[in-house]
């Protein structure tokens, strides 16, 4: 008998948890154990790195094509899991993905904002446009990185100071 969970298998709610543990190794690489903990239990391990312009080796992705890829990769995910549940037929799909962020040196470090998320979607699909629609949208609304992105999120910070964790303001 098997313990994989599956979408008839699934609570109608959960928590889903990624935690990561990340180890500086090298100039600028970064060593990462990324577990999903909840509702179910997988690991992964990732490594990135920068290129020159931070001191690194350009050994690993930097953190920003892993952001990327990431959101492509979930709206390219859900498209395609959906498709199955939602009854409309992929022959082929290709996603490009552009995002942008403005940079402002300030002193001897930099700042940035969010710019724009772009997501073009091809769908190779005999479906009705209203169902291809429909499939997108779906996709949008269970992509977690595309529903994270739209929202203001609290982002807290701590810092280890002898045995205690104390905020970062």
């Amino acid at each position: 008998m098997s313990d994989a969970v599956t979408p008839e298998t699934m609570p109608q709610r959960a928590v889903v948890q990624f935690d990561c543990h990340g180890q500086a190794v090298g100039k600028m690489r970064n060593e990462l154990v990324v577990c999903m903990v909840k509702p179910f239990e997988e690991r992964f391990e990732l490594a990135t790195d920068e290129g020159p312009f931070h001191g690194g080796d350009s050994s690993a992705p930097p953190p920003l094509a892993l952001f990327v890829g990431g959101l492509t990769g979930c709206i390219m995910t859900q498209i395609r899991a959906f498709a199955k549940r939602l009854r409309v037929p992929l022959n082929d799909l290709s996603v490009d993905v552009r995002v942008q962020w403005d940079w402002a040196a300030k002193d001897r470090v930099y700042e940035t904002a969010p710019k724009s998320f772009e997501i073009d979607i091809a769908l190779d699909s005999d479906a009705p446009m209203a169902d291809q629609h429909a499939l997108i949208d779906a996709a949008k609304k269970g992509c977690f990185i595309e529903q994270t992105l739209g929202q203001s999120n609290t982002i807290r910070h701590r810092i280890r100071q002898g045995e205690d964790w104390i905020e970062v303001d």
